[in-house]
């Protein structure tokens, strides 16, 4: 089944969305492959093919090597690969994503803004938010990955 185009049917939608992953991308203090690590993990805890295959692309890009980016969705079991910092984003990430069930616990924020200090964790949960958003709008219109055969 063909899905619309979402950023042909809804130009206006399309360009508020693309402001907020500009914020997201450029206008908050986090490093950049930090940004495409929560960006990942959003997208394999959603399932959207696009953004896994974009986001991977983004982190080879900015140096990760593959053999950290392929144990990511494991990040628990190998944490001696990723920071405190990039621990606590991915921590974060999946309490944030999965909110329905964890409800943001206290404990978990508390560890997330240890790590990170209030605006810092404010600007994180933005660019899981917008991650979250974007996912749920490629995997509704079957928004195809670059990856070929």
């Amino acid at each position: 089944m063909n899905r619309a185009n979402w950023f042909q049917v809804s130009q206006d939608g399309a360009k508020v969305l693309g402001a907020l992953h500009h914020y997201a991308t450029t206008g908050t203090g986090l490093e950049p492959a930090l940004i495409h690590l929560v960006f990942l993990r959003v997208s394999q805890l959603n399932g959207c093919a696009h953004c896994i295959d974009v986001h991977t692309r983004d982190l080879i890009k900015h140096g990760m090597s593959v053999d950290k980016i392929v144990l990511v969705p494991v990040w628990e079991e190998v944490e001696y690969l990723f920071s405190d910092q990039e621990r606590a984003a991915l921590a974060w990430t999946e309490e944030v994503t999965r909110v329905s069930e964890t409800h943001a616990s206290d404990e978990a924020y508390s560890a997330a803004s240890t790590a990170f200090g209030e605006k810092a964790l404010v600007e994180l949960t933005i660019v899981i938010a917008a991650m979250n958003a974007i996912n749920r709008m490629g995997i509704s219109f079957r928004l195809k990955p670059r990856a070929r055969a």
